[in-house]
């Protein structure tokens, strides 16, 4: 029996055969790793398009900044329209709306700083943290920031947010109800038509974006706790200046 011989001509075919399988294996896995890579691109942009809408759920869209204000990241000044006493310092108070150790500060020291800032003896500047927010996963400090900056609008910055000191939550992230937060304005004396220009307010979180600012600029500055009290430019060691008559020695004392 004659033997199968394999010539020039079947050799050359084989090897054509072979690169061709060797080409298309390369093909499909460029063409798989295309696929993947666009799935890939396509994944990471629909992740930024839900980051940012929710983002501008929590936000809004807003860029208001409140009258009281000098811009976004720029403290609340309370006694705006107070004439201060000739070389009366700022006091700029760091406060989250969830934080105890603030509810405590504001227990103690509150009616002490309210009393000075409407006798002009200080200039009174407000800055909202939201490090509590962030700790929790959730936006209490932030809402209740913005419906400070709403009662504001109305007037009643201070009675609002001394109202919501004085009913704090059980716990630290709990936060409080729409029904709570619109009792507080209601509390501070925000009433018909005002009562209602407030809602809207809030609903619209016309502030948010501004309280978000705040958070930014302050912790670019390098607070990260609350409280935070600086008394002219100077932090105030509460182990020093632990009473309101303390505060109101450190207050004469910085008043040039």
């Amino acid at each position: 029996m004659a033997k199968k011989t394999t010539g020039p001509h079947t050799a050359r075919q084989a090897k054509i055969q072979a690169v061709r399988k060797d080409t298309g294996g390369a093909t499909n896995k460029i063409i798989v790793g295309a696929v993947v890579a666009v799935v890939a691109i396509i994944a990471v942009v629909a992740g930024v398009v839900i980051a940012s809408q929710k983002k501008q759920d929590r936000v809004g869209t807003s860029t208001a900044v409140p009258a009281a204000a000098a811009g976004m990241g720029s403290g609340f000044v309370a006694n705006k329209d107070v004439t201060l006493v000739d070389g009366a310092p700022t006091l700029d108070i760091y406060e989250d709306f969830q934080c105890p150790a603030c509810a405590q500060f504001e227990r103690i020291m509150g009616p002490t700083v309210d009393e000075l800032a409407k006798q002009g003896k200080i200039k009174l500047v407000y800055h909202l943290k939201t490090i509590i927010d962030a700790n929790f996963g959730v936006d209490h400090s932030l809402s209740m920031g913005n419906a400070s900056m709403c009662a504001a609008d109305a007037g009643a910055f201070q009675p609002f947010h001394d109202t919501v000191y004085a009913n704090m939550p059980a716990q630290e992230g709990q936060g409080w109800t729409a029904a709570q937060t619109k009792g507080f304005a209601e509390k501070a004396g925000i009433t018909g038509t005002a009562l209602d220009s407030w809602q809207t307010c809030v609903d619209d979180r016309k502030y948010a974006k501004y309280v978000e600012s705040t958070e930014d600029a302050s912790n670019k500055a390098g607070i990260t706790g609350t409280p935070t009290v600086m008394l002219g430019g100077t932090k105030v060691d509460f182990n020093q200046v632990s009473t309101a008559e303390a505060l109101k020695a450190a207050v004469e004392a910085a008043t040039k």
